[in-house]
């Protein structure tokens, strides 16, 4: 299967292999897969189908053992580790289920410090506007133990979004948050997407969110098991 032109990301014949050469572990066993631009798309599968694996993949967070990979018009296949940090700066925004901000540094400063790296100007006041636009104008200047869990899941979620990238990878967001504050968090990363037109991909054991999303993959034994299509009708 050729890879789809115009595609977000194009992946054929992903595999991955963990471990020792005497004990290998497969992980993914040959996916292929074609995500298009401002397509939201849910993963699903049970623990150990390889939902995680597949996104720190299609990331670069992890290189593929073998197979193509085409993510956001950059070759991921053909890249190292450090051609793949460098591919994922202002392409890829990721959240996680742990918040991972740094605590010596403020929100706004959690924000703005991966746009200085990359040699984005403007970094601080993109930082502020982003964090204003997910309802935390407020906390700038708050450190993370400052902030409730929800507050450092949004700053998580303007840290990935500022940079306008084209694709945002979201694992589990809502997993260290209660249910009220995880439903709050979902609406500030749809809202944020939409109004941006990146491409969302979304790992979650939830069905009722996965049933807002364009599509549901189901993954099993490190293989797509079901792609469905939502319908959009009203």
């Amino acid at each position: 299967m050729a890879a789809a032109e115009g595609s977000a990301i194009s992946a054929r014949n992903l595999t991955l292999t963990l471990g020792q050469d005497k004990h290998p572990v497969e992980i993914l066993k040959g996916v292929d897969l074609d995500i298009l631009p401002g397509e939201v798309l849910a993963l699903l599968g049970p623990s150990g189908s390889g939902k995680s694996s597949l996104m720190a993949v299609l990331s670069g967070l992890e290189r593929a053992t073998s197979g193509t990979l085409q993510v956001a018009g950059a070759n991921f296949s053909g890249m190292d580790e450090d051609g793949l940090a460098q591919a994922r700066r202002g392409r890829i925004g990721i959240v996680l289920q742990a918040f991972h901000l740094l605590p010596t540094m403020t929100a706004s400063e959690n924000v703005a410090t991966p746009m200085e790296l990359a040699g984005m100007e403007g970094a601080r006041a993109r930082a502020r506007a982003e964090l204003t636009a997910v309802g935390l104008g407020h906390r700038l200047d708050h450190y993370p133990t400052q902030l409730s869990g929800g507050e450092q899941q949004r700053v998580a979620i303007a840290r990935a979004i500022a940079s306008r990238p084209a694709l945002i990878f979201a694992d589990e967001p809502t997993g260290n948050l209660d249910a009220a504050t995880g439903a709050e968090i979902i609406e500030v990363l749809f809202n944020r997407r939409a109004e941006t037109g990146a491409t969302l991909v979304i790992i979650t054991h939830d069905p009722s969110l996965a049933e807002r999303c364009d599509r549901i993959i189901t993954l099993a034994d490190g293989k797509i098991d079901t792609d469905t299509l939502m319908d959009s009708t009203p």
